[in-house]
């Protein structure tokens, strides 16, 4: 099955704790894995006059991966559908920062274009109202279905899971 992973927003702004750039990390040179990082631009998404609050006008993705796309809200930027349109891959495993928002928003955005989306469920963090990621995780499985864990792509791949990540 030839996949691409998709990694939502782990970068400084965010905080994210070690076991998920590890856990990221440690797949993403089993397949072509790209990266979005969401960087303010008010003029692009009102951050500011509508939450009070803004993303970094600069920043950094903290996962080495092929590719890494700037993104100005909550869904993916049309650069990455187009890469991923142009993969034509049989699934996107989607992971990262934001479970229920931006996660999520990326899963409607791929399955809206055709493709099939799936969530690993042990590398995602949930936002500020959520941060197990438990809300996403069963909002992802009600839209979607399909979900995964870090160590179901190990097994895929022939590697041995590790033990250095928590269950979901």
């Amino acid at each position: 099955m030839k996949q691409v992973l998709l990694i939502i927003d782990v970068q400084h702004a965010f905080s994210p704790p070690a076991w998920l750039i590890t856990g990221l990390q440690s797949i993403t040179h089993l397949m072509p894995s790209i990266a979005t990082i969401e960087l303010h631009d008010e003029e692009k998404t009102p951050f500011l006059r509508q939450l009070g609050w803004a993303p970094p006008a600069h920043d950094e993705c903290l996962v080495n991966v092929d590719r890494v796309f700037a993104k100005h809200g909550y869904g993916p930027p049309s650069a990455v559908m187009q890469y991923l349109n142009d993969a034509q891959p049989d699934r996107v495993l989607v992971a990262g920062i934001q479970t229920e928002t931006c996660c999520l928003a990326a899963g409607f955005a791929l399955f809206d274009a055709g493709m099939n989306p799936a969530l690993i469920t042990n590398l995602t963090v949930g936002s500020s109202l959520d941060r197990s990621g438990q809300l996403g995780i069963r909002l992802w499985k009600h839209h979607f279905g399909n979900v995964v864990t870090l160590q179901t792509i190990l097994q895929e791949y022939g590697n041995s899971p590790s033990a250095n990540h928590p269950p979901n």
